[in-house]
């Protein structure tokens, strides 16, 4: 990787598309620019009008342009939902050099055995994430390169998802007039922001509650153990106070940014606030406790749900804390209730980088840290240079980008 290299994330959620511009520089992620559009076609996590879509991802992209003043042409896409699952497997093989010291051939090789995996024909792989490497038997190993050794194995963690889902994110970025670099599972790039390596050994849930959905991921032993998604966020929050204040939802939206509070016993009575109601012409008065009344169950049964989820995936007694992201975790009064409901530990994760301390922005955030360590590792020439230049003409469409995505591998250990 040479010294100065951009880096381009792009999040595409429900509520909000986000392109993230990241600069590397002698090994240090400095954030650039950030373009913020609203989401026309998504629904739920998942896209249901590509058109929409389209419009929404030109939008983000071309404001953070104008914030920087390049032309962006390759993207890192991030990819969710309750289509993606994880399933483990192992591969081998002898190590090549004649003086028997593993090199980049064998790892290649070694991790293109252990995507060697009976799918079915509607699936495909996102990521491979090696767990762990065994030479000659030794279990273990991080990274093998300059070992001496006969064998070399690799224990891994594929993540495949939905083509259909796959193929139709692929299209919209494409449609936008944007290259693919890569397809990154959003748990793995929010985990490598909002987790510290101790939290990912020990077993810790990172819950990205985003506006449709809320995206659940368990780290235990270095790396992503599971992951599920459940239908319910900060959209239900915001229907629930369109409901009861009588107003119209883009209302409901912004008194919840400028007003919200996850718990009542936070709320003020002495901050309140006119709403116009619906099918009226009259103003009526709200505290910003008879906010918080209403947002509190719902937040509740977020919490509930999530505690549920995490019992049915195996963790209930394996988990130590819960971290918190996406832009309902940003409700002040959250982490206490959070607390109250998991019975846990429980932070909120932000950014650390000027312009973008903000749990909405983790994902995207995520995403370039994710590549910008893959791509500084030796061996990763194999990935493809990442992903915006200054160019004088409108980027292109790549032609062959369903063949296959780019695999990316994380090292969490």
């Amino acid at each position: 990787m040479s010294s100065n290299d951009i880096i381009v994330s792009l999040d595409i959620g429900t509520s909000k598309v986000r392109a993230i511009i990241g600069e590397m520089n002698d090994g240090a992620i400095n954030i650039i620019g950030v373009g913020s559009a609203d989401s026309e076609g998504i629904r739920k996590g998942a896209i249901v009008d590509i058109d929409q879509t389209v419009k929404s991802i030109r939008s983000a992209v071309e404001h953070a342009e104008r914030m920087v003043g390049i032309q962006i042409s390759d993207v890192y896409v991030g990819i969710q939902g309750n289509h993606i699952g994880l399933q483990t497997n192992h591969g081998v093989v002898a190590v090549s050099n004649e003086d028997r010291e593993i090199g980049e051939e064998d790892i290649e090789r070694v991790l293109q055995a252990a995507k060697v995996v009976a799918l079915p024909p509607e699936r495909e792989i996102i990521n491979l994430v090696p767990k762990q490497y065994l030479v000659d038997g030794l279990e273990g190993i991080s990274d093998p390169r300059g070992m001496i050794g006969v064998r070399l194995e690799v224990e891994a963690t594929i993540v495949t998802g939905a083509k259909t889902a796959i193929h139709n994110l692929m299209r919209c970025v494409e449609k936008a007039g944007l290259r693919i670099s890569g397809v990154i599972l959003l748990s793995l790039a929010s985990g490598m922001m909002s987790l510290t390596k101790d939290e990912r050994s020990i077993g810790t849930v990172l819950a990205d509650i985003g506006a449709g959905s809320c995206t659940i991921a368990v780290f235990e032993q270095g790396g992503l153990a599971a992951v599920s998604s459940l239908p319910i966020g900060g959209e239900f929050v915001t229907n629930d106070i369109a409901y009861g204040l009588r107003t119209q939802t883009e209302h409901a939206e912004k008194f919840k940014l400028k007003y919200g509070c996850a718990s009542a016993a936070d709320a003020a009575d002495d901050v309140k606030f006119k709403v116009m109601r619906m099918g009226t012409n009259l103003e009526k008065e709200f505290t910003q406790r008879d906010l918080a009344s209403i947002i509190e169950p719902r937040m509740q049964e977020i919490f509930q749900l999530i505690r549920q989820e995490v019992r049915r995936l195996g963790y209930g007694d394996k988990v130590n804390g819960y971290v918190l992201t996406g832009g309902a975790a940003a409700l002040p009064g959250t982490v206490a209730l959070a607390q109250a409901e998991l019975e846990a530990t429980v932070r909120v994760a932000l950014p650390d980088y000027i312009g973008v301390k903000d749990s909405a922005y983790s994902s995207g955030v995520g995403m370039i840290q994710y590549v910008s360590k893959f791509m500084g590792a030796k061996g990763a020439g194999a990935m493809k240079k990442a992903s915006s230049r200054k160019a004088s003409s409108p980027a292109t469409s790549k032609p062959g980008m369903f063949e296959r995505i780019k695999n990316m591998f994380n090292e969490f250990i």
